[in-house]
């Protein structure tokens, strides 16, 4: 099929597109930019031929993947590429978008490039739910710290048993008052601040609930088993779940974990084996949230009153997986803490197996679920037939 095709590389900014095209025996040649728009697009490719006869790719980037959802509505076969592994000469100092249109162009047809995994639509808007709920989480800790700090400076301490940021806590900076006017002012700026980052928090959290419940069945699935393990409740569980889009589509754990950026980085050559810290290259917000799950582990294997609500929705599968990485887990924690490792390696390395259990509930929640359409697709058609 390929010696017949003929390969696109495109350029993708804001506001234009460089396109090149290589012919399948042919040289690379650039067709020039065209504007990133909807009927620019069409128009390139009713010029160019049947859209059966056309592979387009460009690189993945902060345009999304708008471009590729609308060359696959005209029929195009479309891959987005990982820029990073991009293939790039030593001596080549010259960059251009012609350049890199003709690059990506001549790459594909000699399949150098890395496609990446593409979410449909409905997958991408919830990443950008959670992302945003994860953002307004963030300007929420900045508010708190500068509130805090700020008490801090002015010599002002909690009463005793009123932890930092518990329920007591804003009622006893709402009833403090300072003698000058720019402190007082300060003090109710900052407070105001951290009662509209809570309220930010709150709507993104809504909204994932929601939104959840007009998921996909398979979706839903692999939400409600993830929350059987340790440290993972239900926005940890979205969250993970909507970054991954479609677990099985890692062949197994490792693909999963180096996806994740958890793997050790190695520099070897000959007899010598050099390992360094991890690689960090892969999904930074799947990295934090399971990381952050890591730190449970430390605590010996228990069900208390939380888990066991989270479970009771969950398959006895999950549940299983879920009994033995606490266990696993958990003495992998001891014996890393034993022969004297830092705790944030060692809660990085069973974040790293963690991604194990994560990889083995979501294959089997996404098959039962497959399992079931069947099932339900055939008692919609003799509900039908009565």
């Amino acid at each position: 099929m390929k010696e017949k095709v003929r390969f696109l590389g495109l350029d993708v900014h804001a506001e234009t597109i460089a396109v090149a095209v290589a012919e399948p025996e042919g040289k690379v040649r650039s067709l020039g930019t065209i504007p990133n728009r909807a009927e620019s697009i069409r128009k390139l490719i009713k010029k160019l031929g049947p859209a059966a006869k056309l592979i387009a790719c460009y690189e993945a980037g902060p345009t999304g993947y708008v471009v590729y959802w609308q060359l696959a509505e005209l029929g195009v076969e479309c891959e987005v590429v990982a820029p990073t592994l991009v293939p790039v000469k030593a001596g080549d100092r010259v960059k251009t978008d012609r350049r890199d249109a003709e690059k990506l162009a001549r790459c594909y047809r000699s399949g150098d490039l890395t496609a990446v995994w593409v979410p449909d639509e409905g997958s991408e808007a919830l990443r950008d739910l959670v992302r945003a709920r994860e953002a307004a989480k963030q300007d929420q800790t900045r508010a708190r710290h500068r509130l805090s700090k700020f008490l801090l400076r002015s010599g002002q301490r909690p009463p005793t048993g009123v932890r930092p940021w518990t329920r007591p806590y804003p009622i006893w900076v709402a009833q403090l008052r300072f003698t000058h006017i720019a402190q007082e002012y300060t003090r109710q700026d900052y407070l105001h601040e951290v009662e509209h980052m809570r309220e930010r928090v709150l709507r993104p959290e809504q909204a994932i609930a929601e939104a959840v419940k007009l998921a996909s069945p398979a979706l839903q699935e692999v939400i409600t088993d993830l929350q059987a393990l340790r440290g993972i409740a239900h926005i940890s569980a979205v969250t993970i779940a909507a970054e991954l889009g479609q677990v099985s589509r890692f062949p197994g754990a490792r693909e999963l974990m180096g996806y994740c950026g958890a793997v050790p980085s190695e520099s070897s050559s000959g007899k010598r084996t050099r390992r360094g810290g991890i690689t960090k290259t892969g999904n930074a917000h799947l990295r934090r949230i399971v990381v952050e799950a890591a730190w449970s582990y430390q605590r010996p294997p228990a069900i208390w009153a939380g888990l066991r609500k989270r479970q009771q929705s969950a398959s006895e599968e999950a549940k299983e997986i879920a009994w033995k990485a606490q266990h696993r887990l958990h003495k992998r924690y001891v014996r890393l803490a034993a022969a004297g490792k830092d705790k944030r390696k060692i809660v990085t390395a069973v974040g790293r197996e963690l991604l194990g259990s994560i990889w083995a509930i979501g294959t089997k929640a996404e098959a039962t679920a497959r399992q079931r359409l069947p099932d339900r697709d055939g008692m919609a058609s003799m509900d039908d037939g009565t």
